[in-house]
């Protein structure tokens, strides 16, 4: 071959290879101070396994609730303002032990913004790291989150105050998610591997209005909710892949509003386009049916008919996303305690068996309360006894460990 010919070969050969990698997502144009930033120092591979391989490792999946997510204070002792304790490794270890495989650590960050630019607590995001790092020691998957940063009012909203789903409140929203999330690649990038999940956002939803909970693809509200939400989605998953290294290839899982099953399946719902292929998933909670699961006082008596129900739901989030390439994982669920055992403990091995056969693995929501007094289950979602590190019910981890290897 001449030599002409094997440099026309070898330039040909340089620019497929160049036109093969990721491109690179512009980094937004963000405020926050960068001196009080935590910038990851630490390298780790990443892996090529798929988003579905990835997600079906996660199994067994518990979330540390009204902890990390607590507003009730702007410093760092906020983790314990909703009645929790001190979040600690021999916690994290015990947890891993006892056969839960993955957390999900749900975060606020707007009480812990030090100015109006957007600028993370760096004592905050020091904490939530060793806690993170916890986590990944005992060799679980971690999801972190912006949680309970969706505003409470559709009006046009302050600087720093989170972020809303509606068009007033977009371009605030934008410069929220685009800043926290900046920061969070910052602090959590080449030293996490695919262990560590990101999540755009909890919950998303129009609070203030009639149509918090409730979608109605009819609704010009919800219309509009639904258009600004997945905007949304799509800047914080572009700011995430900006700060690029691991973050570029990092797991991103995407909620509808309210993250629930109907608003994800409904037309309106769009996931967001990326530059990488495998590497998205759909977040959804469930706390159904909700009679059973949720409403107080509501039905003690778990059904046949509340089986199919949920069967139901597993089945059609398979056939809209998992069966197309995008897996799905049930952020939140659990049923609150009515003083009915016997029904939970069938309950959660139905759903966990139900959703097992999807490789759709769930996060159960644990927010510490446990006891019931008198008729009041609103609420009753305590598990694991962080104190003691037991569980109040056994017999309910039992039920999800058995079902999942299923």
């Amino acid at each position: 071959m001449k030599k002409t010919n094997l440099l026309i070969l070898a330039t040909a050969l340089l620019f497929a290879s160049a036109c093969s990698v990721a491109p690179k997502v512009p980094a937004p144009e963000t405020q926050f101070d960068k001196s009080q930033a935590l910038v990851d120092s630490e390298s780790k591979s990443m892996s090529s396994a798929s988003s579905a391989e990835i997600v079906k490792a996660m199994t067994t999946g518990w979330n540390l609730g009204n902890t990390f997510d607590a507003t009730g204070t702007k410093n760092v002792r906020s983790e314990m303002s909703w009645g929790q304790p001190r979040t600690t490794k021999a916690m994290i270890e015990a947890l891993a032990a006892s056969g839960i495989k993955s957390i999900r650590i749900p975060i606020s960050w707007h009480n812990h913004l030090i100015d109006k630019n957007y600028t993370i607590d760096p004592k905050w995001m020091t904490r939530v790291k060793e806690v993170v790092d916890w986590a990944i020691g005992a060799d679980m998957y971690v999801i972190i989150n912006s949680h309970h940063d969706c505003n409470n009012s559709p009006s046009a909203m302050r600087a720093g105050n989170g972020y809303y789903p509606n068009t007033t409140n977009y371009e605030e929203s934008k410069r929220f998610l685009e800043n926290i999330w900046t920061q969070i690649g910052m602090a959590f990038n080449n030293g996490y591997d695919e262990h560590l999940i990101f999540e755009t956002m909890n919950e998303p939803r129009l609070c203030g209005t009639g149509h918090e909970w409730w979608f109605d693809p009819y609704a010009k509200e919800c219309q509009d909710a639904a258009e600004n939400l997945n905007k949304l989605n799509q800047d914080t998953l572009n700011a995430i892949r900006a700060t690029g290294g691991n973050n570029e290839k990092r797991l991103v899982a995407c909620p509808g509003l309210q993250a629930s099953p109907d608003s994800a399946l409904a037309d309106e719902f769009k996931m967001p386009e990326d530059i990488v292929k495998e590497r998205l998933i759909v977040s959804v909670h469930m706390y159904s049916p909700y009679n059973f699961a949720m409403e107080s006082p509501g039905a003690t008596k778990y059904t046949k008919q509340m089986k199919n129900s949920n069967a139901l739901t597993f089945k059609r989030l398979n056939d809209k996303f998992v069966s197309k390439g995008y897996p799905v994982y049930v952020g939140e669920y659990g049923a609150t305690n009515k003083n009915n055992l016997e029904d939970r403990v069938a309950w959660f091995t139905d759903f966990i068996s139900d959703s097992g056969n999807y490789g759709i693995p769930c996060f159960l929501w644990d927010n510490g309360v446990w006891e019931v007094k008198g008729k009041d289950y609103n609420e009753h979602y305590g598990y694991y006894n962080r104190n003691e590190q037991t569980w109040f019910f056994p017999e309910i981890l039992d039920a999800i460990v058995a079902a999942s290897k299923n």
